[in-house]
Parts: structure tokens; C-alpha cells; sequence
């Protein structure tokens, strides 16, 4: 009961915005976060400060110099260190009533089931296209919620595929478009954006918040939803340009 009291306690702030049962429905869902970056690690951090319940973390890197800039998991102290383990530390210290699971593995066909088994909804914080397409394919196979986000310097994008929308390749008009992976499709998918692409620390975070409270709201019921073919897009050097598109 202690336990249970101080886990509302946490959340005393919170709490005035939705009931009980809103909330329990989120203390109960397991979400799966592929990347513990900059996007991720700023998910991962909302995630549980508003109490959810169980994560998966997955991320095949360790924390660079490089990373600093943005990725707010990150200190000196954990550099060369992974980032799921990372996260997953970072997270029992900020709210130890979140169960977590961490791994550091490339993320390919033969892995995506054990990752994203059980979970409610699977959360983007990738900087790849091929890793996403197999992501999202399972995600949409096994009805799962696949919230995407993604970033270049001070732009941002965020939406959430659902089994019954446009699929993140369709939408996007990929190669791999009703195609299956052949090590030709996969070339195609490697060679976009391909490049590494620049980032400041506003940028991510702020899509890392974004999907959090996308997370958030499918989940609870409270809330619109950001449901392709809606897209939410802005550049912050121009604050004007905050827009919700349909694609």
C-alpha cells in the first residue's frame, strides 16, 4: 500500500487533468521505445514520469561524445556506455514503480517479435528508414499502434499509424512500398537519407514529448489523437510553421 500511495504521489500534478481509471489504464500498458537517442531518451524520461507502467528499451549503441548536444540520457559519466542500460538506470531512478526491460541489439526480422511482444504500442525514435519499415510492418501485423517521429536539424515531424490507416511506406511513398525485403529493396531503403543529419537539442526532445503524449492519449482516451493521414510539422526557426497537415 506505501508503494501504491507514493506512486500517487508522483503523479499529484497530473492527476487533476484525468481520472483514476484513465490513469491505471496507462499504469497498466507496456510500450516498447525503439532508440534511447535524442528522441527516445526524451520519450523514455516522459514516459515515466507519467507513470506508465512497463517499458521496453532497445538500442544497439553506446553514448559518444557526439551525443551531448541533445540526448538527455546522456552525461559525461556514460560515455561508452549503452544506452539501453542507460535508459533503463535512468528511468528505476526517476520512477522506480516502472518495470524495464533493456536491450542492446540491432533491431532486424529476426528480433522484432520478441521486442515489441505484448506491447501496447511502439514508439519510433529511430534514424533510419530500413529499421523503421521492419518495425512498422510488425507493429501494423500485429495491430499495434506505431507512433513515428522524425527529425533534421530544427525540424520535426510526428504522426501515428494505426492497422486500419495508410502504412508508414505507403504514406511516405517508399521503394519497399507491398514489396518484400530482397537484399534490393533493402539497398534502396539504405540509401535514403543515408547520410547523418544535423541535430540541436531542442529538436528531438521536443518530438521525444510529442510522442509521449501521443503514447499518452491513445491509451487513456483523453485526447485527439495525431492520426495519419494527419502529420504535425514545424520548423523551430519560425514558429509560424507549426501545422497539421494531411498527406
Amino acid at each position: 500500500m506505501e508503494n501504491d500511495d507514493r506512486y500517487w504521489e508522483i503523479l499529484t500534478r497530473q492527476m487533476p487533468l484525468l481520472d483514476k481509471e484513465e490513469q491505471e489504464k496507462f499504469r497498466n500498458a507496456k510500450i516498447t521505445v525503439i532508440g534511447c537517442g535524442g528522441i527516445g531518451g526524451q520519450t523514455i524520461e516522459m514516459l515515466a514520469r507519467m507513470g506508465i507502467g512497463s517499458l521496453v528499451l532497445v538500442d544497439e549503441d553506446t553514448f559518444d561524445w557526439t551525443n551531448l548536444n541533445r540526448q538527455t540520457l546522456a552525461t559525461a559519466n556514460d560515455i561508452g556506455f549503452e544506452k539501453s542500460k542507460v535508459a533503463k538506470q535512468k528511468v528505476e531512478q526517476i520512477n522506480p514503480y516502472v518495470n524495464v526491460e533493456c536491450f542492446t541489439e540491432h533491431v532486424d526480422e529476426s528480433n522484432i517479435d520478441k521486442l515489441i511482444q505484448d506491447a501496447n504500442i511502439v514508439i519510433d525514435a529511430l534514424d533510419n528508414v530500413l529499421t523503421r519499415v521492419i518495425v512498422s510492418r510488425k507493429a501494423r501485423e500485429n495491430r499495434i499502434p506505431f507512433i513515428h517521429g522524425a527529425i533534421h536539424g530544427t525540424m520535426g515531424q510526428i504522426t501515428v499509424f494505426l492497422s486500419n490507416t495508410k502504412s508508414y511506406e505507403e504514406l511516405f511513398n517508399l521503394p519497399s512500398f507491398e514489396r518484400e525485403l530482397t537484399s534490393d529493396v533493402i539497398d534502396e531503403l539504405k540509401g535514403i537519407a543515408s547520410t547523418t543529419p544535423p541535430a540541436i537539442g531542442p529538436t528531438p526532445n521536443l518530438i521525444g514529448c510529442l510522442e509521449a503524449i501521443e503514447a499518452f492519449k491513445i491509451i487513456t482516451g483523453i485526447g485527439k489523437v495525431t492520426v495519419v493521414p494527419k502529420i504535425l510539422t514545424f520548423d523551430l526557426l519560425d514558429f509560424t510553421s507549426f501545422t497539421t497537415e494531411e498527406l
